[in-house]
């Protein structure tokens, strides 16, 4: 049988098995939604770990609970959740590791599941997270069911994590999500699909800095002349960090906070930005560093002084050949369900950066189809679950046998 039409028959088999779960997918996506999850109620996060264990360990998967140290300030997270199936392939037999991430959380207050509960009216459902993320979470829990009851084993090992803090930027669970992706061949983002069905390709890394200016404070009526003020050092600088926008394809620089001076009489004698950087390549990054440095090494006020320091940096999910072949074996399993898919980018940031950080090939947007994420409008397209199910556990099948050395991704077709 030729590689296309085991692509067919596999496609028609996955769709039917999917479709039989689909009443049960509508009933557990009604029950998650009933759970306040927020990033920062660790209880209702771990209240859906325990469910998403439960259903993991009937699926033969080895389940670590991993409860990452409180911060300093602030409430702990929940548990980070990472799951383990061994295939019946090793590597040196084309087997591939292959990631699929999740996460728990949502960005809703506790109370919100009870204010506004899960409704399905027609084929839309509405409901706290019900897009964002646990219609995606439940689509990789069912395609893993569909290639279990399908008997698919042709992979090296299947990796499931499922995050509690991916809505904030994943600090307490960022170090296991990383440890976690070292070693992995693929990974594939739980999130649900853009709205016109696309994939994601590039999520834009993130990079914020605090720029602190020094100035001299004097009397402001008296001797003002003996003073060297921050505000106005500031103002310039806000001016020329704004001006960096459309230098760099895919860079956005943005001055989000401004502080300056405590009284209106005193020269001011320090100010400081918050300025965040966004960027679809590392390279990007690095550009709009360097020109931070140069701006505060140049200040336009005598006598003040800048300092720039980096807080954090979330690195790009960049479009790379590897996440392109990705894409192509993920067209051929969508075309083999009569499904066109594209693949878009975004600005947004994910566990799918932190993924790619660590050097694996990422396609993300493998859930269901939903949007207006984060508000009391938030939807999922449940028609189009049967259909998204399937592609997964069809690119999960395509990836996790690469087969003889010159087969491309996706040509190889696993024993049954």
């Amino acid at each position: 049988m030729t590689a296309p039409a085991r692509r067919r028959e596999l496609a028609t088999e996955f769709l039917a098995l999917a479709r039989a779960r689909h009443a049960r997918y509508l009933t557990d996506l009604a029950e998650l939604v009933s759970i306040d999850s927020g990033s920062y109620h660790a209880d209702g996060v771990n209240e859906v770990a325990d469910w998403v264990q439960h259903r993991l360990h009937r699926l033969g998967f080895a389940v670590d609970r991993i409860r990452p140290a409180a911060p300093a300030q602030g409430p702990g997270s929940g548990d980070v959740l990472v799951a383990r199936k061994r295939g019946a392939l090793r590597e040196s037999d084309g087997g591939r590791r292959i990631l699929l991430a999740g996460h728990m959380d949502t960005v809703f207050d506790v109370g919100t599941a009870a204010a506004r509960p899960f409704t399905l009216d027609g084929r839309t459902a509405h409901g706290p997270g019900v897009s964002d993320d646990k219609g995606g979470l439940l689509a990789g829990l069912t395609a893993l069911e569909v290639l279990d009851e399908h008997g698919v084993d042709g992979y090296q090992e299947l990796v499931f994590l499922a995050t509690p803090d991916e809505e904030i930027g994943s600090p307490a669970a960022r170090a296991v999500i990383e440890e976690t992706a070292l070693g992995v061949h693929y990974g594939l983002g739980l999130e649900c699909a853009r709205e016109n069905g696309d994939l994601v390709i590039v999520r834009k890394g993130v990079a914020d800095f605090r720029l602190t200016v020094t100035g001299r404070a004097a009397h402001a009526g008296i001797e003002p002349e003996r003073g060297a003020n921050a505000a106005l050092e500031a103002a310039h600088l806000t001016v020329a960090i704004q001006s960096l926008n459309g230098r760099w394809d895919g860079v956005t620089v943005n001055v989000g906070v401004v502080r300056a001076g405590s009284r209106a009489n005193i020269v001011c004698p320090r100010a400081e930005l918050r300025v965040e950087v966004r960027a679809t390549t590392v390279a990007g990054i690095r550009h709009a560093r360097q020109a931070l440095h140069e701006a505060a090494g140049r200040p336009t006020v005598p006598g003040t002084t800048v300092e720039v320091e980096q807080l954090d940096l979330c690195p790009p999910m960049e479009d790379t050949p590897a996440a392109r072949r990705m894409l192509d074996t993920a067209q051929r399993a969508a075309a083999a369900l009569g499904i066109t898919l594209g693949a878009a980018a975004t600005g947004g940031v994910g566990d799918a950066n932190l993924i790619a950080g660590a050097g694996v090939p990422v396609l993300d947007g493998l859930g269901p189809v939903g949007g207006a994420d984060h508000t009391p409008q938030e939807w999922l397209d449940t028609s189009s679950v049967p259909p998204r199910v399937a592609l997964l556990a069809a690119l999960i099948t395509a990836l996790g046998n690469a087969g003889p050395a010159h087969t491309a991704p996706g040509d190889a077709c696993p024993a049954r």
